[in-house]
């Protein structure tokens, strides 16, 4: 059995534990969306385009992603090699460009939206729905600050 008592002592265990936890996790679901070409930067930029209400400019998309202009060029350039978005002119701007998302990207992202569930699925066998729901509680007013 493990000593559960070292990660609640003072300092930095329970830091430690949460950091190590979410590493986990995020290797685990990165581990599932390799099997539909994805990765959870690329995840994250196509489901800012699958909930824009219209094509988003790179600039736009490097906000809601939270991440710089470059990068998003960097994993725009990514995601149009797998097929997964296109690049078309503004309209309104020709300098513009947009991006937005193809049928392989839409496939891609609701396969894996399906992989995520299976995922968080295997993570409520593990916790039960009642430590689940506290978690993710948590969770949350650890991220709100």
């Amino acid at each position: 059995m493990a000593d559960d008592t070292r990660d609640s002592a003072p300092g930095c265990a329970l830091t430690l534990l949460l950091l190590d936890a979410a590493r986990a996790v995020e290797a685990r679901a990165e581990v599932a969306l390799g099997e539909v070409g994805l990765s959870l930067a690329k995840l994250g930029a196509l489901r800012h385009l699958m909930l824009a209400a219209e094509p988003l400019t790179l600039s736009q998309l490097a906000e809601r992603h939270c991440c710089g202009k470059s990068n998003v060029t960097q994993l725009v350039d990514r995601l149009e090699a797998d097929g997964f978005v296109a690049r078309a002119s503004d309209p309104d701007d020709r300098r513009t460009v947009r991006a937005t998302v193809t049928p392989a990207g839409r496939a891609a992202y609701d396969r894996a939206s399906v992989l995520l569930a299976e995922h968080e699925r295997s993570i409520d066998a593990q916790l039960g729905s009642g430590p689940r729901a506290d978690l993710a509680r948590g969770l949350r007013a650890l991220r709100e600050g």
